[in-house]
C-alpha cells in the first residue's frame, strides 16, 4: 500500500481571466469554465483547478492571498483508501464524502493544508522522449534529439512548501501516508517520496528561520530536457516572467525552469530527475546557491533570441565567425 502521486491540485486566485491565460500558456488543457472556478488537465489526466479566492466551501488557506488550498494524492484501490482513513480519522479537520463522484478522504496537516486522497484517476500515457546518447549508451541512433516549440506538462510532479516545523510536518506523511525520506537539509529541510520506488521527491518542505507558512512552488513534470528548455522559451516568448533558469539541481539531478505564477508561488518545468528504491540511503545537505542549483540563467531566456534576457540578439552571421 502506498500514495501514487499527486492527482489534483487547487488554486485559489483573485484573477481567473489571468490564470485562464496563464495555464493554456503553460500547456494545461481548459476541460472546464465557470464564473468561479476553472479545471484544467495533464496530459495523464492529473487536474488543476483554479477557484476564485471567495469560493464557497474552499479549505483555508496557509497564508493570506492567491496559493495552494489542497493537494490531492491518488491511492490504487478502494482497500487503500479505507486503511488510511482509519489513519486519519483523529487527525484535524477529518472528512470523507464524495468529490466528484467519488470517495475522497482527507484532513489538515500541521502546515494547515488540506490533504486529501482517493483513488487514482490519472491513466497510464505513451510518449516519446528524446535518448540522450552518453559515452557508454548511445541509444538514440540515426535520429535527431526533438525540438519542442511548447510544452505539454504530464503529470504535477511534486510540490514545495514553506512549514513552520519540518519534523512534524514531514512525521506526519511518513507515519499517516508512508512516505520515504529521500534526502534532507537537516532540521531545515525534508526531500520526500510517496514510496520506496519512485522519483526523488513528491514532496518537499522547508522551515525558514522566520516559521512562514506557504506556498513555493509547483513542479509539473516534461518529457525530457529539451522540452525543458522548449516549453521555456516558448512560456518566456508569451511574455510570462521567469524567476530562475533553465538550470540544474544536484540534490535530484533534475533540470528546471522556474515561473512567477498568479495562482500563487512559483511554477516549474522540470525533467531527468533521479529515480530511487528501497536501497537509497538519504544524504544531508546544507542549504546554499551551488546546492540549490549547480548552475543557472538569472532571469532566463528570451524566447525571441534564444539568449539570456536583455542580452543582444543574433545579427545573421554564423555565431563562431570571426569579425
Amino acid at each position: 500500500m502506498s500514495v501514487l502521486g499527486i492527482d489534483q491540485i487547487t488554486y485559489a486566485a483573485d484573477d481567473l481571466a489571468v490564470c485562464r491565460t496563464f495555464f493554456q500558456d503553460w500547456g494545461l488543457v481548459l476541460k472546464s469554465e465557470a464564473t468561479d472556478q476553472l479545471v484544467f488537465e495533464c496530459l495523464n489526466g492529473c487536474k488543476v483547478v483554479v477557484a476564485a479566492l471567495d469560493k464557497p466551501g474552499l479549505p483555508a488557506g496557509m497564508e493570506e492571498g492567491p496559493t495552494l488550498r489542497e493537494v490531492v494524492w491518488g491511492v490504487e484501490s478502494d482497500a487503500d483508501l479505507a486503511r488510511y482513513a482509519a489513519a486519519i480519522a483523529r487527525d484535524p479537520g477529518f472528512v470523507d464524502g464524495e468529490a466528484d463522484g467519488a470517495r475522497r478522504i482527507g484532513c489538515i496537516d500541521p502546515n494547515g493544508l488540506a490533504v486529501r486522497l482517493q483513488v487514482s484517476r490519472k491513466h497510464a500515457v505513451e510518449v516519446d522522449c528524446g535518448a540522450m546518447n552518453t559515452w557508454n549508451a548511445k541509444p538514440r541512433i540515426n535520429q535527431a534529439a526533438p525540438v519542442y516549440d511548447h510544452a505539454t506538462p504530464i503529470e504535477v510532479g511534486h510540490v514545495v512548501f514553506f512549514v513552520s516545523d519540518v519534523k512534524a510536518t514531514s512525521a506526519f506523511y511518513s507515519d499517516r501516508f508512508g512516505f520515504v525520506a529521500s534526502d534532507s537539509y537537516p532540521n531545515r529541510g525534508a526531500f520526500m517520496r510517496c514510496a520506496p520506488e519512485g522519483g526523488h521527491h513528491d514532496l518537499f518542505l522547508l522551515q525558514l528561520p522566520s516559521g512562514k507558512r506557504g506556498l513555493n512552488h509547483v513542479a509539473f513534470t516534461v518529457r525530457d530536457i529539451h522540452e525543458v528548455f522548449g516549453g521555456g522559451l516558448h512560456f518566456s516568448r508569451k511574455g510570462w516572467e521567469t524567476q530562475l533558469g533553465p538550470g540544474r539541481h544536484p540534490v535530484s539531478s533534475a533540470y528546471f525552469w522556474y515561473f512567477k505564477n498568479p495562482a500563487g508561488g512559483l511554477i516549474e518545468y522540470y525533467a531527468d530527475e533521479d529515480q530511487l528504491t528501497a536501497e537509497w540511503q538519504p544524504r544531508e545537505f546544507e542549504p546554499g546557491p551551488t546546492v540549490f542549483a549547480e548552475w543557472a540563467v538569472d532571469g532566463g531566456l528570451d524566447g525571441h533570441t534564444r539568449r539570456q534576457k536583455n542580452a543582444e540578439g543574433p545579427k545573421g552571421a554564423f555565431l563562431t565567425e570571426k569579425k
